[in-house]
């Protein structure tokens, strides 16, 4: 099972402050700006997310459909197929995808932990 691209989606305080700390780490531009309250950096291959007021807790977050600098891949597995894998597996969701759609989806779990796990298609 391929589940994507992989970050780590933070909730922060403070938008402006996090891409200044992260920058200074040597981390640089890979979506959003900021100005609504989000952004995607990258630091050679890590990349992270800083979401200001979306989430209520940091999550690990994976996206089918893409490379680690967030290029459409040619052959990847549509959210819907790893939705039924996993519930074929037993696994339960606090969000799914719509199964009767194509495109751009999401759905939500959650580790034994209670860590939460994103999985966000874009394409």
């Amino acid at each position: 099972m391929k589940l994507g691209a992989f970050s780590v989606s933070l909730t922060v305080k403070d938008i402006e402050k996090s891409i200044e700390f992260y920058k200074g780490l040597g981390f640089s531009d890979l979506g959003g700006s900021g100005s609504d309250k989000w952004a995607i950096l990258k630091n050679g291959e890590t990349v992270i997310g800083l979401f200001e007021g979306m989430f209520d807790k940091n999550m690990l977050t994976f996206n089918p459909g893409w490379d680690q600098g967030a290029q459409k891949l040619d052959d990847f597995e549509d959210i819907r197929e790893l939705q039924k894998k996993l519930k074929a597996k037993g696994y339960t969701f606090v969000s799914e995808a719509d199964e009767s759609t194509t495109g751009p989806a999401s759905f939500m779990l959650t580790d034994p932990d209670g860590n939460p796990i994103l999985v966000d298609q874009h394409v």
